[in-house]
């Protein structure tokens, strides 16, 4: 079973969605799959189907949470010491060929939001940085080709998740 590392932040959101779908959201989809099976034949009642539907939905994304809850490896970053690249450690690497500067945050599954620079540490990119330091190459096999990247920097700032 392999761990799940995430923010203390995006545990608590996780637990508290999980929550909610098993004490509101279940209760109110079992009421409306018993007044839909009071309007009559269920094979032609939309009603019915449609909240059959959603209360699958909901199942799946319990079970999902509950998985990923219980994998969950809470990591603190400020408390690392970021030489190295890690966990929650922000990076800023130069493309060799083109010189563009790029900056990405190397974060849990379920922080990764890309265009804002976060990355999976789960990421072929986030893999390959682990454990470098500044002044390090690291040839990458991205989706546009392979490149090469020099890490600049190598440092921990808050991360600020949803904005």
């Amino acid at each position: 079973m392999q761990k799940e590392p995430m923010l203390k932040e995006t545990y608590v959101k996780l637990s508290k969605e999980l929550e909610h779908l098993k004490t509101t959201e279940r209760a109110a989809i079992a009421k409306a799959i018993d007044e839909a099976r009071e309007l009559g034949d269920l094979k032609e009642n939309a009603e019915y189907h449609a909240a059959k539907e959603k209360q699958g939905l909901m199942e799946a994304r319990i079970a999902e949470l509950t998985d990923i809850i219980s994998r969950a490896q809470i990591v603190d970053p400020s408390a690392l010491a970021h030489k190295r690249i890690c966990f929650g450690s922000t990076v800023v690497l130069t493309d060799q060929k083109s010189q563009e500067e790029v900056c990405y945050t190397i974060v849990g599954g379920q922080e990764s939001n890309p265009p804002k620079g976060l990355i999976s540490i789960q990421s072929p990119m986030a893999r390959a940085l682990i454990g470098k330091e500044e002044g390090d190459e690291v040839q990458l096999n991205l989706p546009s080709g392979k490149k090469t990247y020099e890490i600049e920097e190598v440092f921990y700032k808050k991360i600020v998740l949803g904005e």
